[in-house]
């Protein structure tokens, strides 16, 4: 018959064999954990990776409209400024006597203000 030691060294045996199994699957469950994250790191790198390029791609699209954008721009800054001169043509042909007197009125007083300055 088994005594009070025989007994306390056979649980504490079964004790410890207990632990070991129990850090054996918190061994497997950080492994299984860090497999898992490495995964889903990579995963989380790829789909950076694919957002990025996606984004210069969205970059590059974008310059290259900026300046057909531009040059629609300017072309009607070229429209509005041959309307004007046309504008001025025909201002001058219906009121020749008229167009030279402010013309005459504005260059003194450029004049003017230029000798002013010195």
């Amino acid at each position: 018959m088994p005594n009070a030691t025989d007994n306390l060294k056979s649980n504490l045996g079964e004790a410890g064999e207990h632990l070991k199994s129990a850090a054996s699957a918190a061994s497997d469950a950080l492994r299984g954990a860090a497999g898992v994250a490495t995964d889903e790191l990579r995963l989380g790198k790829a789909q950076v990776k694919s957002e990025l390029s996606d984004s210069a791609l969205a970059g590059i699209s974008a310059a290259e409209f900026g300046g057909e954008a531009a040059r629609e721009q300017m072309d009607a800054l070229v429209d509005k400024g041959r309307d004007l001169i046309d504008s001025a043509a025909e201002l001058i042909r219906e009121r020749p006597l008229a167009s030279f007197g402010v013309a005459l009125a504005a260059g003194w007083l450029i004049a003017k203000l230029g000798r002013s300055s010195d």
